[in-house]
């Protein structure tokens, strides 16, 4: 039976554990990550008006590479992940790359418990259809965050054209990621994670989609496509 405590699914932490060894392989299984990561940071950047100096958490951390990315724009970086193998990943890279992050293995929940209202950022990217309740992990986010603080997600959509692209597209005939790395069935849609945020603090300030054109091998952010990947910035009630 898959393993469900603390939110966690067991065989999903175990796909990235096994490949943990070639995270910062930019020609890797990871190679989509590398790719996409400079979007990422922008866009997050542009949420917060600039990283330096804010406190910041990555949640889904894996092997450090957002985590780094923001710690050397001058962000104060926790990351935390339940996949023991990446984290260490993480943990020596930080001795080449000379980025300061602190890495925790350690659940979102039991961390929003122990520091609520905590971060300046949030960030959770690509790990909410990789667990059996997303639904705990956004009130987490919305818990660490301060008053008036920013989370940002990203996931992915479900409907066929995400399943074209992301799952037979990108695993299947382009080789871009591991096959098994998605389950469908997990997906989400806009409209669900709308629902997930509402009771909580927080609210929808921008949502962006990202796009892949296998033609040029280049990745775009575009507010007006979420058909497929998608990214979403939050604010917490600054009276919360």
């Amino acid at each position: 039976m898959t393993e469900t405590l603390h939110n966690v699914d067991q065989a999903e932490i175990s796909k990235f554990e096994e490949l943990s060894s070639r995270w910062w392989d930019p020609h890797s299984e990871f190679k989509a990550l590398h790719d996409i990561n400079p979007l990422r940071l922008d866009y997050i950047a542009r949420a917060v008006g600039g990283l330096s100096g804010k406190t910041v958490l990555d949640v889904g951390c894996g092997g450090g590479i957002l985590s780094e990315a923001m710690a050397l724009q001058g962000a104060a970086v926790t990351g935390i992940d339940m996949g023991e193998m990446p984290l260490r990943i993480a943990e020596l890279h930080t001795l080449e790359s000379g980025a300061e992050v602190s890495y925790r293995l350690v659940p979102v929940e039991v961390l929003a418990a122990e520091q609520p209202g905590s971060f300046d950022l949030v960030t959770c990217m690509e790990m909410l259809e990789h667990v059996p309740s997303p639904a705990s992990i956004v009130d987490a986010c919305a818990r660490l965050v301060r008053p008036g603080g920013t989370v940002v997600f990203s996931t992915l959509n479900r409907n066929p054209k995400a399943y074209l692209f992301a799952i037979l597209g990108a695993e299947y005939l382009l080789n871009m990621l591991p096959k098994g790395t998605h389950d469908y069935a997990r997906f989400i849609r806009p409209a669900e994670l709308h629902a997930w945020i509402r009771p909580t603090d927080l609210c929808v300030t921008d949502m962006s989609g990202m796009t892949y054109n296998p033609l040029t091998q280049t990745y775009h952010l575009d507010p007006n496509d979420l058909s497929v990947n998608y990214l979403v910035t939050c604010k917490r009630d600054p009276d919360a």
